[in-house]
């Protein structure tokens, strides 16, 4: 029998950067104060991104204005988002995670789908299994995360939204009826707020009336959509856990400037150790890029790229640089930056190479320099460009 875990972090930035918080000496849990997860609280564009449950008290939302946000509570308190710790600590779990099975399917930053049904004669009850699996995120990783056991992924999931937070749901087969139908028509996973309005609009209130419509009459509105619609309702899913390891199409990585910059040759130098960056990371995997892009953002928060295709695809710092800022020649008209980036795409595992008369051995020093720096450090060699004058 299929026996499906959905493991959802509860309220996963806001959570995620109160563990930072606390790591670095903070005196109290940002998670029981006024606090949201946000952009800049002095631009009126920045959003709501988390939210704490006593700002949620106070009915502010998700991907409200913080200027919004700030009117309702002005003892609010906006902390910045920090995706390089949030990736972290989402990698932490996957791995907790996979200690007990390799079939899992991650479905977003915070949350996956668990097979227990291949693993249940090694470890037993599933939900005493799922309290255990709790307890051990909390305690070694510092947050909590919701738990919904059925027969399918969507029952999971569906379970996983009950009651919050650190809860254990169960949504199997033969609790739908009980548990599912009475819901809200728009708290049926995969119908989206239109999909809801238009349901309610033909006197389909709840997820029961939904299951027991009428297809031939739901399809005159749906089209094929109805029968999904209808057997969603009823709980019927039939997809299974992908547990096939992610492959990115890129390489990317970007900086946030401490000061807006309008200075080309100060951009320059970023991107150089971006580039630095992306390379490494290409060898590391042993890849070639075909596509460079240049990131930037202004001090208007609008963000514009630009890339190049190359006619040899190429993992050499120096290359990758130079096509870096022979793109910034092109993009750049004197605005203030507040964020660069370098994006690597079109990766290959093969080097498809026409070589050139002017072509330099470079791609044999650059893993050398790799290994020196993985062994003493980023600062034990640079190239000149990168040495700060005095």
């Amino acid at each position: 029998m299929n026996i499906i875990f959905h493991i959802d972090v509860n309220n996963a930035f806001l959570s995620w950067t109160a563990v930072s918080l606390l790591k670095k000496g903070y005196k109290y849990d940002i998670r029981s104060s006024y606090a949201v997860i946000g952009g800049d609280p002095k631009a009126r564009k920045g959003i709501v991104l988390a939210k704490s449950n006593m700002c949620k008290k106070l009915n502010i939302y998700t991907s409200e204005t913080l200027y919004s946000a700030k009117k309702k509570c002005p003892n609010l308190k906006v902390y910045p988002p920090d995706y390089n710790f949030y990736s972290q600590m989402s990698n932490k779990l996957f791995e907790l995670l996979s200690k007990y099975t390799p079939d899992i399917e991650v479905a977003s930053i915070d949350e996956c789908y668990l097979d227990y049904g291949k693993v249940k004669n090694l470890y037993g009850d599933p939900y005493l299994f799922a309290l255990k699996i709790q307890k051990e995120i909390s305690s070694t990783l510092g947050f909590t995360v919701n738990i919904g056991i059925a027969n399918n992924k969507l029952c999971a999931k569906m379970a996983s939204d009950f009651e919050k937070p650190n809860k254990v749901h169960t949504l199997y087969d033969y609790e739908v009826e009980d548990k599912m139908y009475p819901l809200k028509v728009g708290d049926l996973f995969g119908v989206g707020k239109k999909t809801a309005l238009k349901l309610e609009n033909l006197n389909i209130k709840t997820i029961g009336d939904l299951a027991n419509s009428d297809v031939n009459y739901l399809y005159k509105f749906f089209k094929n959509q109805a029968i999904y619609l209808i057997n969603s309702a009823k709980g019927i899913d039939d997809s299974i856990v992908d547990s096939t390891k992610y492959e990115p199409k890129g390489i990317s990585s970007e900086i946030t400037l401490s000061t807006d910059v309008s200075s080309k040759d100060v951009l320059y130098k970023y991107l150089m150790d971006i580039a630095d960056n992306v390379s490494s990371r290409l060898r590391k995997e042993k890849k070639y890029a075909r596509v460079i892009c240049v990131i930037l953002k202004d001090n208007y928060f609008k963000r514009k790229t630009h890339q190049k295709k190359l006619v040899n695809p190429t993992n050499q710092t120096s290359k990758i640089y130079e096509y870096s800022k022979e793109i910034l020649d092109e993009m750049y008209s004197g605005e203030d930056i507040r964020l660069i980036g370098i994006r690597l795409d079109k990766l290959s595992d093969n080097l498809v190479y026409q070589k050139s008369l002017f072509d330099t051995e470079e791609k044999e020093i650059d893993p050398l320099l790799d290994k020196l720096k993985s062994k003493y450090g980023n600062n034990i060699i640079n190239k000149a460009s990168q040495i700060k004058k005095s």
